[in-house]
């Protein structure tokens, strides 16, 4: 079987990481996999083990050149079937090539922001079957029209192995300047509007009153960075909120924080949350889209309702107050995600839709 990839995030971000994952569960199980995306992107760096690379310019959502030039690939290398991972104009005009040179097209669906109805019934058609990374993208698509038997839920997964290794949580803290034994939340994740950055930078004058010595790490890169970075300032916060941009080492430090902050509007899964989870770390997210389905609120952590930023200062001080309770969600969440959340359970979801839609004698 020969399946053809399309990424077009340009960072190993969640979803592009996603897409490494299943890149490598499926060589391992005998697929020859091709791989489009940006050329320079991090994914074309990283995945040359387990993928033929092709750099393909990808502009977004204007770049209508996308569609010949993916028929073009598709027309000299013969894939069987065509997956689309991402947006940004690689769904609809990957799903015009697929179209254009008649092969079975399906659709990762990551996010879980409503469309307008028409727009589903008439740009799914492109696509044979939409794979979603959670239930709740899954009912979003339902209940804008789609045919149950079109849509199905492959949950994203996290190789787990990295963030089982211990962490020096002394040495971590005095690499960044801080007191070692000073409470460290963090937030992992793109600086983008409904990532829910200012939920918590409002929430966080209420957190350091009982916890003065807390600090606060925002890891990830985005357009909202230079706003970001001024009203940390404009509220007197640079000394306590560190911006950390994009890390490699991430498995090595995220053990080493006390909470995870993730209070989103939207969000498909959340794969910082597995990440986090993996680590021992209790989390602290919205109750939106799929993040329910990742954070098991009471147990793993603690849900709030999207925006609620009284919600997430009384959640971060009952964690911060508790460090029992923080090792026990710690303990309950690694444990959660070593069972129901494996790279090898979404590599075989994937799979299988592959071979529904080819037939039992799929190639």
């Amino acid at each position: 079987m020969k399946v053809l990839h399309v990424e077009s995030g340009r960072y190993l971000y969640g979803g592009a990481r996603q897409v490494l994952y299943i890149l490598e569960g499926l060589k391992a199980r005998g697929v020859d996999n091709l791989l489009a995306c940006p050329p320079g992107s991090d994914i074309a760096k990283a995945a040359g083990a387990a993928a033929q690379v092709f750099e393909v310019p990808m502009a977004g959502d204007a770049d209508v050149g996308l569609v010949l030039r993916l028929r073009r690939l598709i027309q000299r290398e013969r894939p069987h079937l065509v997956h689309l991972h991402s947006r940004r104009g690689a769904d609809l005009f990957g799903g015009l090539a697929a179209r254009w040179t008649g092969l079975p097209c399906v659709l990762s669906r990551r996010v879980d922001n409503p469309e307008p109805r028409w727009l589903v019934a008439l740009k799914y058609r492109l696509f044979d079957h939409v794979i979603t990374i959670s239930e709740g993208i899954r009912q979003v698509l339902l209940d804008e029209g789609l045919p149950p038997a079109r849509v199905s839920c492959v949950r994203s997964a996290v190789d787990p192995a990295p963030y089982l290794v211990g962490c020096d949580r002394a040495a971590f803290r005095r690499g960044l300047g801080i007191a070692v034994d000073a409470p460290v939340a963090a937030m992992v994740a793109q600086l983008i509007e409904r990532k829910g950055h200012r939920h918590v930078l409002a929430a966080l004058p209420r957190v350091l009153q009982p916890h003065p010595a807390l600090h606060l790490l925002i890891f990830g890169r985005g357009p909202l960075e230079r706003a970001l970075r001024e009203a940390i300032a404009a509220a007197g916060l640079a000394s306590r909120v560190h911006l950390m941009g994009f890390v490699d080492d991430l498995p090595a430090r995220l053990g080493c924080i006390d909470l995870l902050l993730h209070p989103a509007d939207m969000e498909g899964l959340g794969v910082s949350l597995l990440q986090a989870a993996a680590a021992g770390v209790p989390i602290v997210a919205s109750r939106a889209g799929g993040m329910p389905e990742a954070v098991e609120d009471g147990v793993t952590g603690l849900l709030i309702a999207p925006g609620d930023v009284d919600a997430l200062a009384a959640a971060t001080i009952r964690l911060l107050d508790d460090p029992a309770l923080r090792a026990r969600m710690g303990e309950a969440g690694r444990r959660r995600v070593l069972t129901e959340f494996s790279v090898d359970t979404m590599c075989e979801g994937n799979l299988a839709v592959y071979r529904r839609l080819l037939g039992k004698a799929a190639p």
